[in-house]
């Protein structure tokens, strides 16, 4: 079993008003977002259920996918520690807009999912800084 982190590229066609399990009710508005998260028991398993259609609502990201209009459109993963995770959320959360506690309830950062202004430059930072790969 394959233990690492993911980051997912979701695409939003409209803007919602979605509720996030104990966050409320927030607004998002249409365009890409990403999700860093990790999986310490099982890379694979873990980015078969966040693709799968039919699940039970528990993490704040099951709550946005399961809103509707909203697509992953990307999955970049890398083997690494868990640690890593907020690494990687808190690189992203230089240069883009960070949705407060979504996905960090189980760290200090900020945020774990954010609003994209630019998809591809930051797919390729992803990439070169923390060779994380496109499967």
């Amino acid at each position: 079993m394959k233990k690492g982190i993911y980051v997912l590229t979701i695409d939003l066609k409209s803007q919602k008003n979605i509720k996030i399990g104990s966050l409320g009710k927030i607004k998002f508005e249409a365009g890409t977002y990403v999700y860093v998260g990790s999986a310490q028991n099982g890379l694979e398993n873990r980015i078969k259920r966040h693709l799968s259609k039919n699940k039970k609502t528990f993490w704040h990201i099951d709550y946005f996918l399961k809103g509707g209009d909203s697509d992953i459109s990307k999955v970049l993963i890398k083997e690494s520690p868990k640690s890593m995770e907020c690494e990687v959320a808190s690189a992203i959360a230089k240069n883009e807009e960070g949705i407060p506690h979504f996905g960090s309830s189980d760290c200090k950062c900020e945020s774990h999912f954010f609003k994209v202004k630019d998809i591809q430059v930051l797919l390729d930072r992803l990439k070169s800084e923390f060779n994380m790969v496109e499967i």
